[in-house]
């Protein structure tokens, strides 16, 4: 069980790691010249040794210029190489950062929507956005920290060997000590940060939830304005607690460190006394001096390390957060060899289907129909009857759990999604707009719309007027979720967006519930047009606009306990006749 828990914790550790691979040039090229200005920093002390034990004593002032020249020859060139490895490190760490980007959003993309429905907004965006973005710092400076340090230490001891063995032992006496301080710090921040990532993704939804137009709207109507500023004030005082805790964590141990890494001339002063006053070699004042300055050397490359082992540590909670969203499991998952559809007719069949929502039981148990192209079928229920969760298998926004759904004879888990999309559109009861031109809401359907093909799918709709009647035309911002619309215009420039797809089945989930009687009829009128030769699936509460479908099938608890024409249903006097009566739409229209 131990083993299993320290692979789990070193596994995002590699996951990141192998980030870096598609840049691995680039990361080789940043980490030579780490490497190399590592190296080239342990020249100094040699140098200042002899300045200060031949060059000064004997007066040797050829020496002392040559000395001083190559010292600053060696800060202009690591300085230059510095900012070099700067661009080179800001560049990759933003192309490995962008790849993790896409790739959740990409997987996101892919999830069915059932994964949509049990999330927060807030928590996706938090993870995208806040998480990534943390991660940055780690991603950026840890592989060339963890050489350029390295180097440094490795390069010091040796040349700190090669002058005193004696005060090289004092110096790696205390190294124990800072490395075990430094892994409790990075446990305890590690906690941290995981409340605080939580505590982010919190605020991150309720910023989202309030601060849109509807919970704007729903805060300020329902009087509990103070009520949210109290619970973001209370959220964000969380947050600060948590941010100076995380920065407090381990800073009296680490000042104990401080205080040795301070005191260590001192040692080493000591130590030469000692070494000098006890029949022992005499180290030389230049030794004392070059030593001290590598000793500077070994310990703030060893400092650094230490502080980016906390970081790293601290940053796993990122990675866990990241790693878990790229290691959902797509339950609908695209074909690996996705079947052509020969010909676009349209003719839907569902074999005793079944579905079932994770955690609940059955919404849908054996609904058989089969409906040739070209025709019109209305489904009808009370509210929780299952007609919705049957017009989202049709675009397959689920997977069946039980049965096929087949199109033109295909199964439709064997169809690429790009071909699903052509084949079946779907207007959903609630409309989404972007915060965009109502050109390019409409041209989310089909982007290379001529701005004639706009006005007669508009038109069609029932929206043309209105739209030309605002103060850009169909170049104006419909704002956020297309809050400038009312319902029925919103319904209505949705009807026309999947009339510029043009595609041989329709679903219409209540696509009329948010007009007014005039506009219903004007759509509908419309609607009948575009059904003319396509396969169009009604769900509807409002019996008026399924009238005329060639077949009306009613759900009852998952079930099709009816199935026929209005007349034939009416006379049946079944469940359809008494929703009918409850509805006051009892009859033929006059």
């Amino acid at each position: 069980m131990a083993g299993e828990r320290k692979n789990r914790r070193h596994a995002p550790l590699v996951r990141a790691m192998g980030l870096f691979v598609p840049h691995r040039l680039r990361l080789g090229a940043v980490l030579l010249l780490v490497a190399a200005g590592s190296l080239a920093a342990i020249a100094p002390p040699f140098m200042l040794r002899q300045i200060f034990d031949v060059a000064l004593p004997e007066g040797r002032l050829r020496l002392l210029t040559g000395l001083a020249a190559g010292m600053f020859a060696l800060v202009v060139a690591s300085t230059s190489a510095g900012v070099l490895q700067a661009y080179l490190l800001v560049t990759l760490g933003q192309r490995v950062m962008d790849d993790l980007r896409t790739a959740v959003y990409t997987h996101l993309q892919r999830m069915s929507l059932s994964f949509f429905t049990t999330t927060r907004t807030g928590e996706v965006q938090s993870r995208i956005a806040n998480d990534i973005g943390a991660m940055q710092s780690t991603v950026t400076g840890a592989a060339a920290t963890i050489v350029a340090s390295a180097t440094t230490v490795v390069a010091t001891l040796l040349a700190m060997l090669s002058l005193n063995w004696q005060l090289t032992a004092v110096s790696l006496g205390v190294l124990p000590f800072f490395v075990g301080i430094s892994r409790k710090v990075g446990a305890e921040r590690r906690g941290i940060v995981e409340q605080q990532q939580s505590l982010i993704a919190v605020m991150f939804s309720l910023i989202e939830e309030s601060l849109s137009v509807s919970g704007f709207l729903l805060g300020r109507t329902m009087g509990r304005t103070d009520t949210l500023v109290k619970e973001f004030a209370g959220r964000s005082r969380d947050l600060a607690d948590l941010t100076v805790r995380s920065s407090m964590a381990g800073r009296w141990r680490q000042s104990i460190i401080s205080i040795i890494v301070a005191a260590m001339p001192i040692a080493f002063y000591w130590t030469a006394g000692i070494v000098g006053g006890h029949g022992g070699p005499t180290i030389s004042v230049g030794t004392v001096v070059a030593f001290t300055a590598l000793q500077q050397g070994l310990f703030g490359p060893v400092m650094t390390l230490l502080q980016t082992g906390i970081g790293i540590q601290s940053s796993m909670v990122l990675f866990d957060r990241v790693f878990e969203y790229l290691d959902l499991e797509v339950d609908v998952a695209e074909p690996r060899d996705p079947v052509p559809l020969a010909g676009r007719h349209g003719h839907v069949r569902f074999e005793q289907v079944s579905f079932s929502y994770p955690a609940s039981g059955p919404v849908l148990q054996g609904v058989d129909f089969d409906l040739p192209a070209g025709e019109k079928l209305a489904v009808i229920g009370a509210t929780g009857a299952g007609k919705t969760t049957l017009g989202h298998l049709v675009p397959r926004l689920y997977d069946v759990t039980g049965g096929r759904i087949t199109i033109d004879g295909v199964d439709i888990r064997d169809l690429s999604f790009a071909t699903l999309a052509e084949t079946v559109g779907i207007v959903l009861q609630d409309t989404h707009l972007f915060h965009t031109t109502v050109a390019d809401n409409l041209r989310f359907a089909k982007p290379g719309a001529t701005a004639r093909e706009l006005a007669a799918a508009a038109e069609a709709a029932q929206i043309h007027e209105l739209i030309e009647s605002l103060p850009k035309g169909y170049d104006t911002i419909v704002g956020e979720r297309g809050y400038r619309f009312s319902g029925g215009e919103k319904q209505r420039l949705a009807i026309a967006r999947t009339m510029l797809r043009n595609p041989p089945v329709l679903v219409l989930d209540e696509a009329t519930s948010a007009l007014d009687t005039i506009t219903e009829k004007a759509v509908q009128r419309a609607l009948d047009a575009l059904s003319v030769g396509r396969t169009t699936i009604t769900i509807a509460h409002r019996l008026s606009t399924v009238r005329h479908a060639d077949r009306i099938i009613v759900l009852d608890g998952g079930r099709v306990v009816e199935s026929g024409t209005h007349a034939d249903l009416l006379a049946h006097a079944g469940r359809y006749a008494e929703l009918c009566r409850a509805s006051g739409s009892l009859g033929p229209k006059p």
